[in-house]
């Protein structure tokens, strides 16, 4: 597995954990920080934190692309996965458009519902668009 799918994968349990458990992803991250047989991958860490800074700017996107899914309808992993890739289209242009989209499908595919990895490749593909600089290559 790669470094940064891992990063990703290993982001994606921090958010999906404390949307969970009602807690605050950055204390879910310490505490993977603080356990002695975790090693985090920085990339994992520039992910949580990068979310939770912008989420509010996130969630609104994911709204208003999302076309008639409110986001407390959506199950929780397909949220958490959105708000990663989101941060990365939004925050991170030193990552390509296709590798945020297939990186995303791939983890709604593995750990959602049937439905979950066209519902995240279309809500995506829609906001690629509508970032500057950020449109998916043909």
């Amino acid at each position: 597995m790669k470094a940064r799918h891992k990063a990703r994968k290993r982001a994606l349990d921090i958010l999906f954990e404390s949307q969970l458990r009602g807690l605050e992803p950055l204390d879910v991250l310490q505490s993977r920080a603080d356990d002695p047989e975790i090693a985090l991958n920085p990339f994992t860490t520039s992910l949580v934190q990068g979310v939770c800074t912008h989420r509010s700017d996130i969630d609104e996107t994911i709204a208003q692309y999302s076309r008639g899914w409110e986001l407390d309808r959506m199950p929780v992993v397909d949220i958490c996965i959105l708000r990663l890739a989101v941060f990365e289209l939004m925050h991170q242009p030193d990552v390509p458009v296709s590798v945020v989209l297939s990186e995303a499908v791939e983890l709604a595919s593995d750990l959602s519902t049937d439905e979950s990895a066209g519902f995240v490749n279309g809500v995506l593909a829609r906001i690629a668009v509508a970032v500057p600089g950020r449109s998916p290559s043909p």
